[in-house]
């Protein structure tokens, strides 16, 4: 039973672990997630200036995530070889200068181009994220850590919807609105890509900004949490032959189909109901964000507090399948907005449970394998979302068959939440803080 000292001083580390390495980080995801979905709010003028159908300009916003999927493995290995610092500032100046780059899209072969190399480019960062948090963090910090983080791209939507719809205005240089926002909304990567090198540290041992204590108690923890249990391995590649790993998988696609099939659509569903100006339809794209962002860490710290992580899982899951049930049939701008808010909320929510358990099955090498492994696989919802809500309109000339479909892989995901997390999660080591 750990010392009411020990305790304090666990409280203490982890206060200041969240000061000095959230906000930057949080900062970088920031970018990152603009970079990913602006151009949701570019296809409300480049489709028509281009000539794009929405089955062309689905598979384009998706096809990101095809090149995500590609390099996400080796690029997060690679992250473990090299340290966080260098790997991610080089990753972030070359996404930066990609994601500027798509000012020069005149076709959809280019579209496609571009957008694939967006994602090959920026594989690394968010498993990298991950498990960097996961090499700074303990066990029972980490969901509302992750939580915090990954608040970060609901607050990427309530920044870049009202900057995206004023950008879309914005003309000269013999460049368009689409155009405009590409470039700026690149820039910031290139540039912090510099701030990372200079900020960040690798690893805790090296930690210069914790006194000789808070370094020790925090290293002692860390190695601690890593002794392997039963159902994790140090084994580079033992996460793919997990089965429980592949449920996770599955339950993760589900997240990411919605996620990023509602979020690259977003401004076009508003649009298509509402029939306002870019403006307008970028402040309304900001209050689904705005909303997610608050649920996504009461979510993640009651799952810390109650030390559990299926039913806030599985509950997500299926609040989102509900809110796509009932946005697919809504009829008016406000009731679009409720619906679209549950949908991003209930999605977004799930994360926080879910890396938390998922960092806590794997150890050693095998956690930059599994999470990788997890986070692109299950990404390829990012490529699966966006194409299906796109070709299913383009058949119909209506969102609501897309939503549905969304929706039911939603619910798979609830119920498969439960069956890999019939046992509860692995046990964890260390004492709350």
């Amino acid at each position: 039973m750990p010392s009411l000292t020990e305790i304090d001083l666990g409280a203490k580390v982890v206060a200041k672990l969240t000061r000095r390495l959230l906000p930057f980080l949080f900062l970088l995801y920031i970018v990152a997630y603009l970079d990913r979905i602006n151009v949701g709010f570019a296809a409300l003028q480049m489709k028509g200036q281009l000539g794009f159908s929405d089955e062309v300009y689905g598979l384009g916003a998706g096809i990101f995530f095809a090149g995500y999927f590609f390099f996400q493995v080796p690029s997060n290995l690679a992250l473990a070889r090299v340290g966080a610092r260098k790997w991610i500032a080089v990753i972030m100046v070359v996404w930066g200068i990609i994601s500027a780059s798509m000012i020069f899209v005149g076709s959809p072969r280019g579209f496609y181009f571009l957008r694939f190399l967006l994602g090959a480019a920026e594989a690394g960062f968010f498993p990298g994220m991950i498990l960097y948090l996961r090499s700074w963090f303990p066990s029972a910090a980490r969901a509302r850590a992750i939580a915090l983080f990954m608040t970060a791209a609901p607050l990427a939507g309530v920044i870049g919807g009202p900057i995206s719809g004023l950008l879309l205005g914005v003309h000269g240089a013999h460049l368009m609105g689409w155009q405009w926002l590409f470039l700026i909304e690149g820039l910031p990567a290139v540039l912090l890509g510099g701030v990372v090198l200079a900020y960040l540290t690798d690893r805790p041992e090296i930690a210069t900004w914790l006194t000789e204590e808070e370094r020790s108690w925090l290293v002692g923890q860390l190695a601690h949490e890593e002794k392997p249990h039963p159902r994790a391995s140090s084994h580079a590649f033992a996460a793919f032959a997990s089965a429980r790993v592949w449920i996770l998988v599955v339950v993760y696609l589900g997240e990411t189909t919605a996620a990023y099939g509602i979020g690259l659509w977003l401004p076009s569903l508003l649009r298509s109901v509402s029939g306002t100006s870019n403006f307008v339809v970028g402040l309304l794209s900001a209050i689904p964000y705005l909303v997610t962002m608050v649920a996504m860490v009461l979510v993640g710290t009651h799952s810390d507090r109650r030390r559990e992580r299926k039913w806030h899982l599985a509950g997500s899951a299926f609040a989102c399948a509900i809110g796509l049930g009932c946005a697919a049939y809504s009829t008016s701008t406000t009731a679009d907005v409720v619906f679209l808010s549950v949908t991003l909320m209930a999605a977004f929510s799930m994360n926080g449970p879910f890396w938390a358990t998922t960092t806590e099955m794997l150890s050693g090498t095998s956690a930059a394998a599994g999470i990788a492994l997890i986070n692109s696989f299950g990404n390829l919802g990012g490529f699966l979302g966006p194409y299906t809500i796109g070709l299913v309109r383009t058949w119909t000339g209506s969102f609501r068959g897309g939503l549905l479909t969304v929706g039911a892989l939603l619910a798979v995901s609830g119920v498969l939440a439960l069956l890999a997390y019939g046992k509860g999660p692995p046990p964890t080591h260390s004492p709350t803080p």
